[in-house]
């Protein structure tokens, strides 16, 4: 009797440990800062008004690109363009850091 109460306890804790395990697996794979309700990259902000108008710019879900598994917004579809051409070159350098509006 007492063994089967220790493999139910050994078994629900192992459960609870793969439960607690799954969202922090779901983050990781992520290389971009992402808000918790959907993948809109560094809170919105267009990456590309940073360089060209040297101040932070609130991008528009009309103006989209996908890349690393997130939504890139942009003020525009000039600044969507560039971005979509050389993503390395406008995406901040680590994004966990990136400044947002």
């Amino acid at each position: 009797m007492l063994k089967q109460v220790e493999c139910k306890i050994i078994a629900a804790l192992m459960v609870a440990v793969f439960l607690l395990a799954i969202p922090a697996l779901a983050f990781a794979k992520s290389e971009i800062n992402q808000s918790f309700i959907g993948s809109v990259a560094i809170k919105g902000t267009d990456p590309v008004a940073y360089f060209t108008e040297k101040r932070a710019q609130k991008g528009s879900p009309k103006f989209t690109h996908r890349w690393k598994g997130g939504e890139w917004r942009f003020k525009n579809a000039t600044n969507r363009d560039a971005f979509a051409a050389d993503p390395e070159k406008y995406a901040p350098n680590s994004a966990a850091i990136a400044p947002g509006p």
